[in-house]
């Protein structure tokens, strides 16, 4: 018998389970890393840091394909969990409350946002630098 306790276990006993928070922060994480090639310059550059240095800043470029994959890996898991999956939730713990999946999915839907606004962002920074 395992001293830890089973994220099912946990569920049953009215604790939180973390996967869908879990699939949420990976997706941000992932949307970030897949942006850094584009923001960070641009942060750098309204800090005041410029020059050639700058330049080399694109050797994550490569990898931006990868991390804008991961990220819709973990947005969609995120989603199927939140709208596909619906799990039985014991009689007053935190899932039974209907206020608890309504506000789960705001924060979805603004985390989606967000993260499809740091993977679009090569095509529409564009405009704010003309």
């Amino acid at each position: 018998m395992s001293s830890t306790p089973s994220v099912e276990g946990a569920a049953e006993a009215g604790g939180r389970d973390p996967r869908p928070i879990a699939a949420l922060v990976g997706g941000v994480l992932a949307a970030i890393g897949a942006s850094l090639c584009c923001v960070a310059p641009l942060v750098l550059v309204s800090l005041g840091v410029g020059g050639a240095w700058i330049g080399s800043l694109t050797a994550l470029e490569p990898y931006r394909p990868i991390f804008v994959g991961v990220t819709l890996v973990f947005l969609f898991l995120a989603w199927r969990r939140l709208y596909r999956r619906r799990e039985q939730c014991a009689p007053g713990s935190a899932c039974a409350v209907p206020a608890t999946l309504r506000n789960q999915r705001r924060i979805f839907w603004v985390v989606t946002v967000f993260v499809l606004g740091l993977i679009t962002f090569p095509w529409w920074g564009l405009l704010l630098i003309e």
